[in-house]
């Protein structure tokens, strides 16, 4: 007989047991415009426009693919580092949202040249226009 180690006297998983663990968490928010239009934007009111002084924002950020795809990996890691109650917020700040939000509001970020550029004041959510209907289905009804 084989020594096993940590896994001697282990029986098999049930099937069960195994989709259950291997099942991904529900996700929060269900689309990438939901969790900018629900979250991001309440989180970052960072003065953007003309008067702000560097920060740039379009309010059709959903037209701009590099600002897309951005903002879907911060929605994605935001979804999985809420997990994390002990450090995943932070990890998600520090590592994600503030590197990812620092090049989105460049003056030479993938808004500059931008015609639908918002302009709010201090401590205002950022401004955003919804998307299209149909750009950003719910993805939990798909699942």
């Amino acid at each position: 007989m084989t020594d096993l180690g940590e896994w001697d006297g282990v029986d098999e998983l049930d099937d069960e047991t195994t989709e259950h663990e291997d099942r991904e968490p529900d996700l929060f928010y269900g689309s990438v415009e939901q969790f900018v239009m629900e979250k991001l934007r309440h989180q970052f009111k960072r003065r953007v426009g003309t008067r702000s002084g560097s920060n740039v924002w379009a309010k059709d950020w959903w037209n701009h693919p590099e600002a897309v795809s951005r903002l879907e990996a911060l929605w994605r890691a935001w979804e999985h580092l809420r997990q994390d109650p002990a450090l995943g917020m932070s990890v998600w700040w520090r590592d994600h949202a503030d590197y990812h939000m620092n090049v989105l509001l460049s003056e030479n970020g993938p808004f500059a040249g931008a015609e639908n550029l918002g302009e709010n004041k201090n401590g205002e959510p950022l401004p955003c226009d919804p998307a299209p209907d149909s750009w950003f289905p719910d993805v939990r009804r798909q699942l």
